[in-house]
C-alpha cells in the first residue's frame, strides 16, 4: 500500500508539473504574440494568421490577428498547444508624442488670443504671431496667473495640422459599409458581442429610432441614415454608431464611438467613461444655414477625443460647444470654431481654428474667460488614437476587453 501511495503521488505531481509547465509556455507564448501585435507594422494580421514562435518546438503556435475598429485597433492573440488553448483580447491606441503635446494650438489669424477672468493656460502652447493678452470682459479683468501661458510659447501655423489620413479614410469607409436594413436585432434586450467573432451589424435605415431599456456591448456597428436617439436608459460599452445626426439623452452614462454627418447633441449631466470618441466627418457641403455641431450639455463629463472634420470648407465652419461646467479629459480637436461658456475645464489638449465666447450682448472670437485649459493634469495613462496629429509611433494595450 505505501509502495503504491508513492507511485500515485509521483504520478500526481508529474501530471501537476507538466500542467504547469504547459501553462506558463501558453502564457508566455501568449505574452510574445502580444508583443509582435504592438511592434509589427505587417498588414498580414489583419486576418488571423498562425505563426510558430520557434519552428523546431511543436508547442509554440500562436495566432495573431489585428483588426482595425474605428478610431482603434483590436488585437486577437490566440497561445495553444495540443487541446489547450488560451487567449487575449485588446485594444490598443498609441502613446502621445511628447515633441508635439501641449495645452493648446490656436491657428494663426492675424490676431491675438484674449484672456479674461480666472483663466488658466497649463503647458505647451502653439498660438499667433500676434501673442496672448489680457481683456476685460463682462465686467472682470484677468485675474490669473502673472505668466499668461504656464509653458513655452511656439508660433502656430496658418492651418492645423492634419488627421492622419489613412485612419480618417477607414473611418469613413466603414462609415458607408451599412447592410440592409435589420433593426430586428434591437428586439433583443441585451446584446454582447465578442471581438473574436464577426461584427453585428444593424442598419436602422431611415426611421427615427430610441435606443432605450438595452444593453450594447463589444463588436457592434449601429448605422442610420437619420437621427438617432440614446435615452439615458440605454447601456453602450465599445459599440460603434454612425448617424446622420445623434443626440444623447440627459444621464446617459457609457462609453463607444459616434460619429456623425451632420450634428452630435449631448445633453446636461452625461458621463462618456474613458475611451469614448465623438466625430463629426463631412464629404459634402453642408445644409445652407446650419453648420455641423457638437454639443456637450452643462455638467457633462467626456474623457477621451472629440474632433470635426470636412473634406472641402464650408462657409459656415464646424462647431463644437463646451457648455458651463462641463468637463473635458482628453483631446479636442476643431477644424472650425470652438465655443466654450465661461466655467469650462479641459485637461488634456485643444487644437482649434478659432475660439468664440458669447454673453447675451456680444460674441468674441479668441478670448478665454473663466476657462482652464491643463496638459499636465491628464493621466500619463492616457493614450489616443493614431488620428490624432499628436499621437507618438509607440503602439500600447488600451483596454483588456476578453481574457481566458
Amino acid at each position: 500500500m505505501l509502495c503504491s501511495a508513492l507511485i500515485v503521488a509521483a504520478y500526481l505531481y508529474q501530471s501537476a508539473y507538466q500542467a504547469k509547465y504547459r501553462a506558463d509556455l501558453l502564457q508566455n507564448n501568449l505574452n510574445s504574440g502580444i508583443n509582435i501585435l504592438l511592434t509589427s507594422t505587417d498588414s498580414a494580421y489583419r486576418m488571423e494568421r498562425a505563426v510558430r514562435l520557434f519552428p523546431e518546438d511543436d508547442l509554440d503556435s500562436v495566432s495573431l490577428r489585428r483588426s482595425a475598429w474605428g478610431a482603434i485597433d483590436i488585437g486577437i492573440v490566440k497561445a495553444f498547444a495540443q487541446q489547450d488553448t488560451i487567449y487575449k483580447v485588446f485594444s490598443i491606441a498609441n502613446a502621445l508624442d511628447s515633441a508635439k503635446w501641449g495645452a493648446l494650438y490656436l491657428i494663426d489669424e492675424d490676431r491675438p488670443l484674449s484672456l479674461s477672468g480666472q483663466t488658466t493656460i497649463r503647458g505647451d502652447a502653439y498660438i499667433p504671431k500676434a501673442g496672448v493678452k489680457t481683456a476685460y470682459v463682462d465686467n472682470q479683468s484677468y485675474t490669473g496667473d502673472k505668466q499668461l501661458i504656464q509653458g513655452k510659447q511656439h508660433d502656430s501655423e496658418k492651418k492645423l495640422p492634419p488627421l492622419t489620413p489613412k485612419r480618417l479614410q477607414f473611418i469613413r469607409q466603414l462609415c458607408q459599409q451599412a447592410p440592409e436594413h435589420n433593426s430586428t436585432w434591437l428586439k433583443n434586450r441585451s446584446i454582447d458581442r465578442s471581438f473574436r467573432y464577426p461584427t453585428t451589424t444593424i442598419n436602422l435605415g431611415k426611421r427615427v429610432t430610441t435606443l432605450q431599456n438595452i444593453s450594447l456591448s463589444g463588436n457592434i456597428v449601429i448605422h442610420s441614415d437619420t437621427t438617432l436617439i440614446i435615452d439615458s436608459s440605454a447601456l453602450l460599452d465599445q459599440v460603434i454608431v454612425f448617424a446622420k445626426a445623434i443626440l444623447v439623452k440627459s444621464g446617459f452614462h457609457g462609453n463607444g464611438q459616434l460619429f456623425a454627418k451632420d450634428s452630435i447633441s449631448v445633453e446636461r449631466d452625461c458621463l462618456f467613461s474613458y475611451p469614448s470618441y465623438l466625430g463629426l466627418l463631412r464629404d459634402t457641403a453642408a445644409i445652407i444655414g446650419f453648420p455641423e455641431k457638437i454639443s456637450l450639455g452643462e455638467n457633462t463629463r467626456f474623457t477621451g477625443f472629440i474632433f470635426t472634420y470636412e473634406k472641402a470648407q464650408n462657409p459656415l465652419k464646424p462647431l463644437i460647444i463646451l457648455s458651463k461646467n462641463s468637463k473635458v479629459s482628453g483631446q479636442i480637436y476643431s477644424q472650425g470654431i470652438l465655443s466654450i461658456k465661461a466655467g469650462t475645464d479641459m485637461t488634456g489638449n485643444i487644437m482649434t481654428s478659432r475660439f468664440l465666447y458669447q454673453n447675451d450682448m456680444t460674441a468674441y472670437e479668441n478670448y478665454l474667460i473663466n476657462t482652464t485649459i491643463d496638459a499636465g493634469a491628464l493621466s500619463r495613462y492616457y493614450l489616443t488614437s493614431d488620428l490624432s496629429p499628436i499621437s507618438g509611433q509607440q503602439k500600447k494595450i488600451l483596454q483588456w476587453l476578453e481574457v481566458k
